[in-house]
């Protein structure tokens, strides 16, 4: 008994695809969509949900200046 074809949308344009090992660019359909999304968390166009925290480079209260 042979597996059933899996289709899922690609996150970025939601064509439909098979999930396959020869599908390089999983989950997404193609390497166009694949760089599109790199560069919208790169740009910071997708984020995480939560509260925003302290940066590292900022200067701590308790350090003397340098």
């Amino acid at each position: 008994m042979s597996e059933p074809i899996r289709t899922y949308p690609c996150p970025q344009c939601r064509k439909l695809i098979r999930w396959s090992a020869s599908n390089t660019s999983r989950p997404f359909c193609s390497e166009r969509c694949r760089l599109i999304d790199l560069g919208e968390w790169a740009s910071e166009g997708h984020r995480i949900a939560g509260t925003p925290q302290a940066r590292d480079d900022a200067p701590d209260e308790d350090e003397p200046d340098r």
